[in-house]
């Protein structure tokens, strides 16, 4: 069995393609990074260092690599004879890996099994998102794309933070992780993933993941950074900035066991799961890291704006996440290519165009009035702060 994994980087080679080694897959890693797929190719194994309950070290062996910016013959190749295709690049860069997908699946012998295709990213329904971006540029005298493939969405869960220095391929993981697969679109021929959870419906799955994990780490993120802290585990250690994380997923937490039918008590326990791993102290991430992209974080169906705009239309004024919004709008990175747009943004533009901007809300929607406020008082802190 064959996998091709894009995505070579510290996800890829910590998490997925450490679980598709495990359930016997041989894995092609493809990235456009030539220095990391030259290590890879030079390499036999490298080791993935799981940390916090219960550690353990994991081989992983029987890879290679293929350079996906000058090597597409090979990486053609190499899809069109594969069982699985799977991605850890960011929702961003399907629409480029998506081309040399849609060649590898015309170039699949007949009779073959229908390629399965799964993006693994950080983004709801990334796999449809891919999908679309392979439709476009399927060449349709190959045939039908949907008896050719089979792409199924998938929820991702493990935190893979910065590694030290000096480390070379080894990748250092929290111990959780979760891979939540939608077994439908597999009619019965689902892949044998033992690390995978298989579902028949994935929906309340992503969001419990995303109004969950990624909106708590990026609260942590967010509140740490305005109390001066380096590190999440330092941020969480803080009691204010806990508390203030704690409240943000009891609103989360309201709207999943509304919606969704989770039990208080199941939700619950996976909000205490969730803040246990935000405390890891053998997770060297910092704040700015978990902080970065806060564009993204901030637009209309992400971990903030997505739960808040929810609770607005039912009634309930999401004043803890309403915090978390406001502490987002004053990151502060320069590094962050994101982060310094948005100060852009939020100094050149009136509050009501600036809130519509950076979260995709209309006016009229219960919340705006509420945002459009923070943004307002955002900008007034530029004017005072001295120059």
């Amino acid at each position: 069995m064959k996998a091709v994994h894009f995505g070579a980087g510290n996800i890829g080679r910590g998490f997925v393609g450490l679980l598709l080694h495990e359930a016997g897959y041989e894995v092609v890693f493809a990235d456009v990074a030539d220095a990391l797929i030259s290590q890879l190719a030079g390499a036999d194994n490298y080791s993935v260092h799981e940390v916090g309950e219960n550690p353990a070290v994991r081989t992983v062996d029987n890879f290679r690599a293929v350079n996906s910016g000058t090597q597409e013959a090979q990486l053609i190749e190499e899809i069109a004879t594969a069982d699985i295709v799977t991605t850890a690049v960011g929702p961003h860069i399907l629409k480029f890996v998506a081309p040399a997908i849609a060649k590898g699946i015309a170039a699949r012998a007949a009779g073959l099994a229908p390629l399965q295709v799964m993006a693994c990213e950080n983004a709801i329904n990334a796999t449809d998102i891919l999908r679309e971006s392979i439709a476009s540029s399927w060449d349709e005298a190959a045939g039908s794309l949907a008896d050719a493939s089979v792409f199924a969405n998938t929820a991702v869960d493990r935190i893979v933070p910065n590694q030290e220095p000096g480390q070379g391929l080894d990748v250092t993981v929290e111990t959780f992780y979760e891979w939540v697969i939608d077994r439908t679109p597999f009619g019965g021929d689902a892949p044998v993933i033992p690390g995978a959870t298989f579902v028949d419906e994935l929906g309340p799955y992503i969001e419990r993941k995303l109004f969950t994990v990624n909106t708590g780490h990026a609260s942590a993120a967010y509140f740490g950074f305005e109390a001066g802290m380096e590190k999440i585990s330092d941020a969480m250690a803080d009691e204010d900035v806990a508390a203030d994380v704690r409240a943000v997923l009891d609103e989360t937490k309201q709207l999943l066991v509304s919606k969704h039918g989770f039990s208080y008590d199941e939700q619950e326990a996976y909000v205490q799961k969730i803040l246990g791993r935000f405390t890891n102290p053998h997770l060297p991430d910092t704040v700015n890291r978990v902080g970065r992209a806060p564009l993204r974080k901030l637009s209309r169906h992400e971990r903030f704006i997505g739960p808040a705009a929810e609770l607005a239309e039912r009634g309930i004024v999401p004043e803890a996440l309403l915090g978390a919004i406001a502490a987002a709008l004053r990151f502060n990175d320069p590094a962050d290519a994101e982060a310094v747009e948005l100060s852009q943004i939020l100094a050149s533009s009136e509050p009501a165009a600036a809130t519509e901007r950076i979260t995709g809300l209309a006016q009229d929607h219960p919340l705006f009035a509420a945002v459009c406020g923070l943004v307002e008082e955002r900008k007034a802190e530029d004017v005072a702060a001295p120059a």
